[in-house]
């Protein structure tokens, strides 16, 4: 008999290790009236007005699909605290690009929060393409992290949004020349 993996609710993880939650999920503006962060998906976000914006800017925070373009929030992301990119199969890695782009190139200072289907075997690449934080709810990768095992390879060959706190892990053509 196979044992069933039910998705547990959602533990918010850092690489510091698990922490408590600051920011929930809400489908629509009227959560705003309450307290705390609001993650709200971009139709509803792009929906709010001017005012609402600006009035809650240190507490709101936009959902992002995978089909979903960096170029709607672009001209908004110094008022963003927390940007959360949605991974909703495992297999769809449309996000990670997302993540590196709002580190590099857009010089993004707030939170990068990766939200949906997280698995252990892609923790490392999320730190390294500028992930802060990740939503997880699969019940392997709760109990790996618990234990502190991020999973991953120690070297790799290709360039991250985060710089390398030792030097030697790309392949040579990526290293400073003499």
């Amino acid at each position: 008999m196979t044992e069933e993996i039910s998705p547990a609710a959602p533990r918010l993880w850092t690489a510091e290790g698990f922490r408590e939650e600051s920011w929930r999920h809400a489908g629509d503006a009227d959560a705003l009236s309450g307290n705390g962060g609001v993650i709200l998906p971009l139709a509803v976000w792009k929906g709010l007005d001017e005012t609402t914006r600006a009035e809650n800017r240190d507490r709101i925070g936009v959902l992002l699909a995978p089909g979903e373009m960096l170029s709607e929030i672009e001209h908004a992301l110094p008022d963003l605290p927390l940007v959360a990119l949605s991974f909703p199969a495992f297999n769809d890695g449309r996000s990670f690009s997302k993540a590196a782009l709002l580190k590099t190139r857009h010089g993004y200072t707030g939170t990068v929060r990766a939200s949906g289907q997280v698995l252990i075997d892609q923790i490392p690449h999320m730190l390294r393409t500028g992930f802060d934080e990740l939503e997880v709810s699969h019940p392997t990768t709760i109990r790996r992290l618990e234990q502190g095992r991020t999973g991953g390879l120690p070297e790799y060959y290709q360039p991250s949004a985060r710089p390398d706190l030792a030097e030697g892990k790309y392949a040579w053509r990526r290293l400073p020349a003499a």
